[in-house]
């Protein structure tokens, strides 16, 4: 069931309507209901991951909780020797470290099984060839289930929480599994943290108009970024590198714009979908983006884009491996080896530099199964790795060019600039393979010509005028929102300061605005993060 479908819309109705009407102390249940009711339309066999995922990281859960629990009740015992409790701390925090990687190696082992075993295959395959092999090994297609990637992040971070003692496990497996399967972010994120989603679950939320118009209000815009924005800049990205021999110059430029457009306005659009159907049953997802196009540099770049994985990368990889044994020995090894103040330096910054590059290369095999997805996650790591480490050196060069870091010209540059750079990777994304990547990285510069501007071909990239007008239009009020918020004004609070005829001329427009300007023929296809 899409997120744009009208049988989503008449869904979420009827779940709001019984939420409100029934006994508070029920809501989490019904939710839960409602949620696997909504698993279960991508197809009842995929509800056996789920439930596969539930059941692993609960019982991980109770068994580390119990464990600390024992842990304690044994320190306390009467007459134990020092010796004798260092002894049970070690045995119990190795078992606890065993549970944690038991439940690592089934969950994640699902995940990669069905995400990446005929990538695996290809790739075994063609070390076969390479050493004159003839036999060959068939690749299969296994089931993808709704939502995978999202709700195994979210669930070994609950195990890893319990591991670290920072939140308590859950005693009951029913209101964990609504954890789990919550059904607005279940097929696209955000990620969320039990500490923060599960006082909320089990609250109890009255009726209330004003949070009732915040969700659909959201939800409006969601559409917005959908249909205006995205599907119709999906045409012109489509039609260019769906065909790379055909096209090169400015024509893969303003294909690679438009993919860029289509990606953030499908993302972001669809988080807002589910934010805003989350917030009407009272319960608020974590933002999922920041304005990410008005950062300064990679680094912030990453830190505005999907934030929630950005946070679960650098809690539960970035942090431990940078801060590792191994880590620790290499920085060890720069400071006796190297005396000099770069030495001592990058005794700092390497582990740092190698975490990055590690957390990146992760996020590309997330992002899928195929070396032009790696690419992209080393690219971006590179480049936030490369900054980092020769970060000592920018104020040197600021002061000999005569730049003034602080002023408004060179923020503007650095906003540019970065621009740039993250566009650059959208070629690795949408491109069919790398080597499709790079070829049209080439073709960009290389088939360049301003003749282009002024023979009218641009008009024939799969949107006429009026649509390309359309996307322009869209993207300014998309860019004039993001200012605003940039600047720290809440739109949907200030629009509640105004006068109800400024407030429902606003409503109405960006309603009548959908099915008017957008691009709603097809909506079975849905959002294109819910393929993760």
């Amino acid at each position: 069931m899409s997120l744009v479908s009208t049988g989503f819309l008449v869904f979420l109705l009827v779940g709001v309507i019984v939420y409100y009407l029934i006994p508070k102390k029920a809501q989490w249940a019904w939710l839960l209901i409602l949620s696997y009711a909504y698993y279960l339309c991508s197809g009842y066999k995929t509800v056996v991951f789920i439930l596969l995922t539930t059941i692993v990281t609960f019982t991980s859960g109770i068994l580390l909780e119990r464990t600390e629990d024992n842990l304690d009740k044994s320190l306390k015992a009467d007459g134990l020797a020092r010796e004798d409790k260092k002894a049970l701390k070690e045995k119990a925090k190795i078992y606890k470290k065993r549970v944690v990687v038991l439940a690592l190696l089934l969950v994640f082992g699902v995940l990669a099984v069905v995400k990446y075993h005929n990538f695996a295959i290809e790739n075994v395959n063609g070390i076969i060839k390479a050493f004159g092999g003839n036999g060959r090994i068939s690749t299969f297609t296994l089931l993808l289930p709704l939502g995978i990637s999202f709700y195994s992040f979210q669930s070994i971070s609950y195990v890893i929480d319990v591991y670290r003692g920072k939140v308590k496990a859950c005693n009951n497996i029913f209101k964990y599994a609504l954890f789990v399967s919550y059904f607005p972010q279940i097929t696209q994120g955000p990620i969320g943290r039990y500490d923060r989603l599960a006082p909320q679950f089990l609250a109890e939320h009255k009726y209330d108009l004003a949070v009732i118009q915040h969700g659909l209000q959201r939800m409006a815009w969601g559409l917005f970024k959908k249909f205006i924005i995205a599907d119709r800049a999906g045409v012109v990205s489509d039609l260019v590198f769906n065909n790379p021999g055909q096209y090169h110059g400015i024509y893969v430029i303003i294909g690679v714009l438009a993919y860029c457009a289509q990606l953030y306005g499908d993302f972001a659009g669809g988080i807002d979908m589910v934010m805003g159907a989350s917030e009407m049953f009272g319960i608020h997802l974590d933002d999922n983006f920041r304005q990410p196009f008005f950062s300064h540099s990679i680094g912030e770049f990453w830190r505005r884009w999907h934030i929630t994985l950005g946070t679960w990368m650098k809690d539960y990889v970035f942090y431990p491996f940078s801060l590792s044994k191994a880590m620790n020995k290499l920085g060890k090894f720069f400071k006796k080896h190297s005396k000099t103040r770069f030495g001592k330096y990058m005794a700092k910054a390497l582990p740092i530099c190698l975490a990055d590059l590690l957390i990146f290369f992760i996020v590309g095999v997330w992002h899928g199964a195929q070396w032009k997805y790696i690419a992209y996650g080393f690219y971006n790591g590179f480049l936030i790795a490369a900054s980092n480490l020769f970060e000592p050196l920018y104020p040197k060069i600021f002061k000999a060019l005569h730049i003034n870091n602080e002023g408004r010209a060179w923020k503007l540059v650095r906003i540019l600039r970065t621009f740039v750079l993250v566009v650059i990777s959208f070629y690795f994304d949408v491109c069919e393979s790398l080597y499709a990547a790079l070829y049209m990285m080439r073709s960009t510069v290389t088939g360049f010509t301003f003749k282009t501007f002024t023979d009218g071909s641009l008009l024939k990239l799969g949107v006429d005028y009026y649509g390309m007008c359309i996307i322009f239009v869209g993207c300014v009020i998309w860019f004039i929102v993001s200012l605003l918020k940039e600047k720290g004004i809440d739109i949907r609070e200030a629009l509640d300061r105004k006068p109800w005829i400024v407030r429902w001329a606003v409503y109405g427009a960006l309603i009548v605005a959908i099915p008017v300007f957008g691009k709603v023929s097809n909506t079975i296809g849905g959002f294109m993060y819910a393929q993760f």
